[in-house]
């Protein structure tokens, strides 16, 4: 009873780097030129940054950001519900976008490297499990953390064998 799953890469959906700063404005927010940057170095990522590689990212398009500054930002985005944060056990907090589409993420812990998914099989049992507790799943986050079954090759994102 395997279902296949669809690995989500990054190349498959083009990125739009005004994304974050059109959903800034459209929440109402002020937006000055750090913040813009700080928001198309997001819009553009294709990884899970943390706030210190969004500042090394920004900085390199304006040197006059400050790591205060991406934080401060970074925390505006994720209150306004524009940003989501994750803990991947690495210590960090890391980023993604808020996205329409709900995936869950696989997390090699030789690399780093975090691999989105969708399962539908896995979708079914979560709100089969929370039905069969008394509840209705109204939200929920799947991490798995492995590592690659051979070790003497790297893997690549989304490249499932």
């Amino acid at each position: 009873m395997t279902e296949k799953f669809t690995a989500l890469r990054p190349e498959d959906t083009p990125a739009d780097p005004e994304r974050i700063e059109n959903l800034c404005i459209d929440k109402g927010m002020r937006m000055t030129d750090q913040r813009r940057v700080i928001a198309r170095v997001l819009s553009v990522a294709t990884d899970h940054p943390d706030v210190e590689e969004v500042y090394r990212r920004a900085a390199a398009v304006d040197n006059k950001i400050s790591i205060a500054t991406v934080y401060r930002t970074v925390r505006l985005f994720e209150e306004a519900g524009i940003l989501e944060r994750h803990d991947f056990r690495d210590g960090r907090s890391r980023y993604e976008q808020v996205q329409d589409e709900h995936h869950d993420h696989l997390i090699d812990l030789q690399t780093g490297t975090v691999i989105e998914f969708h399962n539908e099989e896995i979708e079914r049992l979560q709100q089969i499990i929370a039905r069969e507790l008394g509840y209705e799943l109204v939200d929920h986050r799947l991490e798995l953390y492995g590592v690659p079954l051979n070790r003497t090759k790297k893997p690549e994102a989304g490249n499932q064998e």
